[in-house]
């Protein structure tokens, strides 16, 4: 089996991540509509992605996001910095082909991550950072329930342009409060 189903929801289920996935993580890193808003440039090459997701699956917390239906991997979603004494961590999302962004997936696997940072990981507040130009994914955290405690203004160089940085997170008894769990 090339997934195994860790978090199930109701369309989705995240998986460790699999090094084998190397070519469509190379693919996805390199086109720009998805990594304009990771922070980083496009530029991955096929031998340095694999070494990198190596890494990644050995470090855990780092999640293929797979539609249940066909077992598609369609994205990758994880905590990061995660500081146990503080109880708090950072999340990081994409959706690589633009035909699976805009239905509710990355919301899903936003909401798996979060009940398992919360309930399996102990910890209390969970934040993470977005371009102010990335109207899709702010709307997407503030559904799961997100709220912006702040903006680094004009932080970001891209396209010719500078755009802030908005800083979000979610504390462990509002994601409760919402979700009732």
């Amino acid at each position: 089996m090339r997934y195994f189903k860790k978090i199930v929801g109701e369309r989705l289920y995240l998986s460790p991540i699999n090094p084998d996935d190397y070519e469509i993580y190379t693919k996805w890193l390199n086109d720009p509509a998805v990594v304009g808003y990771l922070g980083f440039r496009a530029g991955v090459n096929l031998s340095n992605e694999r070494v990198e997701l190596e890494k990644m699956a050995a470090e855990g917390n780092v999640f293929a996001i797979v539609r249940t239906a066909d077992d598609m991997l369609i994205g990758n979603v994880d905590l990061h910095n995660i500081d146990q004494r503080s109880r708090r961590a950072e999340l990081g999302i994409y959706i690589g082909e633009a035909e699976n962004r805009s239905q509710g997936y990355g919301a899903e696997a936003i909401r798996l991550l979060l009940k398992y940072g919360f309930d399996t990981l102990n910890l209390h507040n969970i934040d993470l950072t977005a371009h102010s130009d990335n109207e899709r994914g702010i709307a997407c955290y503030k559904k799961v329930g997100f709220r912006e405690y702040g903006r680094r203004r004009e932080a970001a160089f891209k396209n010719g342009n500078y755009c802030d940085i908005v800083h979000m997170d979610i504390l462990e008894n509002e994601f409760r409060e919402s979700y009732g769990k």
